[in-house]
């Protein structure tokens, strides 16, 4: 029996070195599928509503094999994200995509590192951080939406602001300036190009031909499409969207200037995969995503002059506000927003 004892510890050294060697190729081939899993994932927090995210998700994972995880917070949330340091970004997410303003809010607390790439080169200056920390990748202005048969009969049709604000007998659709943001910042915005004075005076004179301040950016391009409205102040992408619909609509750009808002992404400094991340903003700088927004309804003006979207669209030389180069704090804002209610929108 005693000449068996060196075979038994034989075979179980051998079984236990099969053991080991299976439970290490478990375990070595778990850590690099997740691994894997990590490096073909990429987490982006934005201000962009679900209609828009969700396309853009689903066609950059189908082309490049990559999901990209969209994480939709307001703009406040989005703010106490990036200051909150109990809550930091780091390794949380890659990319930011929201507003110009957001963006620079966020540059100025130093949490986005430098991006740039050909596509970025193109773009012009407006469009883009100086020290290259967000990139703009598409536009949407403020426009004049006028109704067809209107500009049959109107004896003149207006091309500045001040003349849609001195038409006596024009009817006029505008989103409420508590309703939405990009109606916010135009409010803004012309405070900004005109003065705070003669911005007021421009309000006051349009306010008796408003038949409706609406809750939502394209309720007055439907009305101006049926007929419930003369002229709609309107984003262009809704009114690209109901021309598209065979409403009979014209679109004018206001001679004078007018107020455009910036959608742009940055990279987060401390991204978990900066490589990921940076490829995903180049991609959202060329014609793909553009044709994917515009299968889902989605119209905006990319910032990329060399794509063939960017070709496609008319009123690209837009002329944009000037800025007396003061910056509103969120309070002065406020205050203004309530001097508009108090002294026009409730007269």
């Amino acid at each position: 029996m005693r000449r068996y004892v060196p075979l038994l510890f034989i075979v179980c050294g051998i079984l236990f070195i099969l053991l080991a060697i299976n439970t290490y190729w478990i375990y070595y081939t778990g850590v690099n599928q997740q691994v894997a899993v990590n490096k073909n994932k990429i987490t982006v927090y934005t201000t962009l509503p679900m209609q828009v995210a969700a396309p853009i998700a689903e066609e950059y994972e189908k082309l490049n094999k990559v999901k990209v995880n969209f994480v939709l917070l307001s703009e406040k949330e989005l703010m106490d994200k990036v200051k909150n340091e109990a809550m930091p970004l780091n390794g949380q997410a890659d990319v930011i995509i929201s507003s110009q303003d957001i963006l620079g809010k966020a540059a100025s607390l130093n949490r986005l590192s430098t991006f740039s790439s050909e596509q970025e080169d193109v773009v012009a200056n407006v469009f883009k951080d100086k020290n290259n920390l967000w990139i703009g990748i598409w536009y949407d202005p403020i426009v004049f939406c006028a109704n067809k048969d209107y500009l049959q009969e109107a004896p003149y049709i207006p091309q500045t602001w001040e003349e849609l604000a001195a038409d006596p007998n024009i009817r006029i659709g505008v989103t409420d300036f508590f309703a939405s943001d990009i109606s916010a910042d135009l409010f803004y915005s012309l405070i900004g190009h005109y003065g705070q004075d003669e911005t007021f005076s421009l309000l006051k004179k349009m306010h008796p031909k408003v038949l409706q301040y609406a809750k939502y950016l394209s309720t007055p391009v439907r009305m101006a499409g049926m007929g419930e409205v003369d002229i709609s102040i309107s984003v262009q992408s809704e009114a690209i969207k109901y021309l598209n619909n065979n409403y009979p609509l014209v679109i004018i750009y206001p001679e004078d200037g007018t107020y455009y808002q910036i959608t742009g992404a940055a990279l987060l400094q401390n991204a978990p995969d900066k490589a990921q991340a940076t490829q995903f903003i180049q991609w959202l700088l060329g014609d793909d995503v553009q044709l994917c927004l515009q299968r889902n309804g989605f119209f905006f003006i990319p910032t990329n002059y060399s794509t063939l979207a960017y070709k496609t669209y008319a009123g690209r030389e837009l002329t944009p506000f000037t800025s007396n180069g003061e910056v509103l704090t969120d309070e002065q804002k406020a205050g203004l927003l309530d001097m508009w209610v108090k002294n026009i929108r409730l007269q």
